[in-house]
This record gives structure tokens, sequence and C-alpha cells, in this order.
């Protein structure tokens, strides 16, 4: 017997085990919002880690950034998300749920069963828009001028947001490299093809966020904005669809389980001229998991008009200059957590007993290793078990001591969270310095000297 997971059963474990909370749960929480717990950060810095390493330390042409969540409004003018980052929303009459219209089978509401009773569509914009500087319970002033606003300020008045004040949370990291990409240019001016990568937050006003962590309205994303001169960029966005296809391997998502969706024209982008879904097998269907998509010069354009700023590239060797073209690898840091999640449980059986366990990549698991005493009430295994894991702890870091109740449901413990060895210290130990070391997958023990153990996890 070897089985996948249900959604509930993964919702239950990444609550119980502290991977993912709810969102201020004890206020009831917030829809499209959660938390990271202790081993839900470990996972996810992990997963991050091995991205970094693949996409960015790895490359000599990749430009690592950090940009602001906050921009200046007119750069989501010139992107097009202020007029066309859209949904297309309809409203129950019955039950007011508002709901994705383009996520529905039928004409029947499905909070409350009613037929019949759903609106027209209408476009919803999903950016998140707020205000900077003093603007909350204040005078408005309307159409004063600059010196009347000055006037009320210096009197301890505050005047109400205006068009002026707003700005919004940014929906996706990839505008804030490019508005930068003059400032990387002028700093480093590096060859052509580079890239610019950034892991950070991003916020989307979902309709009606659902299936966990597939649809949030907080999340974090990982992009690439790659520059290219417009001849190469099939050779470029074909490596890198070879490249993502690896990491999703090394990450521990079957082959199997992942498939290329080709987006048609009609669905794709405003931006792009291609693009190639990744989707993921996730216990409540097949979905979107990344995307790579050829945005061509598309950005850099619009910010060049808008903004009136050059951003045409001057090649080193000479020749006329361009405006490079773009390719994008993206990925939500949620959608994958929950795939790597989803891929990694599994139910078997050991010993005529139904056993759960995530079968995570060693790279990807969150403890590499769990040292156990036999039996917490003998000093002498507790004194040899905090030892070894001193030396471990020092040699490998993410490890764990568990001395909690017997070693079977320790055992279980741990198969639980996807730490693939367990190392038990026992008598035999404080005579000839052995250990017991169990795998994860197959459940086999076998003695190992100490001095061997950290070569051996790692």
């Amino acid at each position: 017997m070897n089985k996948k997971g249900s959604l509930e059963d993964i919702v239950s474990l990444a609550k119980r085990r502290g991977f993912i909370y709810p969102s201020s749960e004890i206020y009831g929480g917030l829809a499209g919002v959660f938390d990271y717990g202790p081993l839900g950060v470990r996972l996810k810095h992990n997963i991050q880690n091995l991205w970094w390493s693949s996409f960015v330390s790895g490359w000599d042409d990749m430009y690592p950034m950090d940009t602001a969540i906050l921009m200046n409004k007119k750069v989501w003018e010139a992107s097009g998300h202020a007029s066309g980052f859209n949904d297309p929303m309809v409203e129950c009459n019955n039950c007011k749920s508002r709901l994705r219209a383009d996520h529905l089978r039928s004409d029947k509401c499905p909070v409350c069963g009613k037929e019949g009773t759903l609106s027209e569509p209408k476009q919803f914009n999903m950016m998140f828009k707020t205000t900077t500087g003093p603007v909350e319970g204040s005078t408005d002033l309307g159409a004063n001028s600059p010196a009347a606003i000055i006037d009320e300020f210096s009197r301890g008045r505050v005047v109400n947001a205006t068009e002026a004040n707003t700005t919004y949370l940014r929906p996706e990291t990839a505008q804030g490299m490019f508005v930068n990409f003059k400032n990387v240019v002028d700093s480093f001016y590096p060859d052509m093809p580079f890239g610019m990568a950034q892991v950070g937050k991003a916020f989307r006003n979902e309709i009606s966020p659902r299936d966990f962590l597939f649809r949030l309205r907080e999340m974090e994303q990982m992009e690439i904005e790659y520059f290219v001169a417009p001849e190469l960029w099939q050779e470029k966005f074909n490596a890198f669809r070879d490249g993502m296809k690896k990491f999703f391997t090394m990450v521990g998502l079957p082959e199997s389980m992942v498939h290329e969706l080709e987006v048609s024209e009609e669905d794709r982008a405003h931006y792009s001229a291609r693009t190639i879904d990744f989707e993921f097998e996730f216990p409540f269907g097949r979905k979107e998991l990344a995307g790579l998509a050829y945005r061509t010069d598309y950005d850099l354009k619009k910010h060049q008009e808008v903004s009136g700023r050059s951003m045409v590239y001057m090649p080193k060797g000479g020749g006329a200059g361009f405006i490079p073209h773009v390719i994008e690898p993206s990925f939500g840091v949620e959608r994958l957590f929950l795939a790597v999640l989803s891929a990694a449980y599994t139910h078997d059986e050991v010993n005529g007993e139904e056993r759960m366990y995530l079968k995570l990549p060693k790279d990807v698991a969150p403890i590499k290793v769990a040292v156990f005493p036999l039996l917490k009430n003998k000093p002498e295994l507790i004194e040899k078990a905090n030892q070894v894991y001193d030396v471990l702890k020092k040699e490998i870091g993410e490890v764990m001591f568990d001395d909690n109740g017997n070693i079977g449901k320790r055992y279980r413990r741990q198969d639980e969270i996807g730490t693939p060895q367990t190392v038990t210290i026992d008598f035999q130990s404080l005579e000839d310095d052995t250990v017991t070391v169990r795998n994860r997958d197959t459940t086999e023990q076998k003695r190992m000297k100490i001095a061997e153990l950290a070569n051996s996890v790692n």
C-alpha cells in the first residue's frame, strides 16, 4: 500500500506539526492569508535556497535585487496593471457572495446553492490600493492651491486622500526589476544577456481565495527577468524551460505529476508573446504551479514611454542600441510549498500498521536528522545523546533533539515531518560509541560509529 493524502489531510498535518497556521486565528482568521510555523519556515527557506543556488548564485550573469513593495503609482499605470489587472466578478443576489465568474460551471451559486441569482460579470481590479502620507480623519481641501494645503498642514490639519496620495501594494515583483534596469546597467554595465532576480512579497485582492495555499491574497514570489537580444529569446527560453524542470525534480516533484501547457494567444497575458504554464497534480486537480513567459520588450518600452527615460542598451562592442527583450521564469513560493507537501505526503504499511510520512528530499526536509536517547530517565543516555546532538548541530544545523514518548512514537513523529534519518543512543552506545541509525523511507536500521555520523547524514 502506498497512497497520497487529500487536501484535508495535508491541511491537518500542516497545522498539527507546525508548518502552516491560519493567520490571526484567535480572531477568526483572514481569508487568503496564512502564517508559516517553525517547520514551515525551514521548509520554505530550503526550497528558496535551492531556487537561489539553481538560478542565481550559480550563474555569472544574474544580479540579485530586493525592491520595494510600495512604488510610485505611475509604475502600475505604465505596466497596464492599474487598468487591466482584473478578474471577472459576479455577486449572488441571495447570499451576497462574490465569486470569480470564470471559475463557475453553471448559474448556480456554489455557496448557497440557489440558481439564477448571479449578477452579470463585472471587472474587479485585484490590486490593493493604499495611500501614502497623513490622509485619514482629515479635512477635504478639494481643489485648493498648494499654498493653501501647506497652510493647513502648518495648522496641524491633514488633507484627505487624493490621487496624488494613492499607491498600491505590488501584485508582482517583476516591475521593481524593470524600473531598476537602467540603474543596474549604469552601475555594472553587464554584458548582454543578463538577469535580475528576487524573492519577495506580492499582494492580490483575490475575489475568492481558496484551496489552502493555492490562491492567496498575500504571497511570496521567486522571479527572474532575463534580458536578451531579440534574436536570442528562443534559445534562452528553452534553457530556462529545461532548468525549471530540473528544479522541480530537485524539490521532490515527480516528473509524472508536472505537466506543460502551451498557453494560447487569447489566454496569454497582455505582455506575453509566448507562455508555458507548468501545472501540477494537486489533490484538488491539475492546476498552475509556475510560469515561463516571453515578455518581449513590452515592459521596458512602456516604462520608457511613460517615464521619458531611455531603456536602450548600448552593446559594449559597438553597434546599434536596442531595448532588450525579456524571458521571465516565475514561481509562487506557496504553490510550490503546497506541491512539495502534496508530492511528499505518503501512506504505507509497516509491520501490519499503517503509517504516514513525508517523503521529502534530504535538501528540502526541514529537519535533517533527529537524535533520541533510548530512555529519558537515564542520565548517562541523555548526556551521550546531547554530545551527539552537539556534534551534528555544529556540522549540519537542522537537527532536532527528541526524548518525548516511547521510541515508536518518536519515529512516527519524525516520519510525519519528513526527517530522513533518526539516531538513537542506547546502552551499547556507552560501550562502543556506536548508535542506531534509522532510514525514514525504508525504516531499516543499522549500527554506525558516532565519528562517521556527520558524513553519513550529509
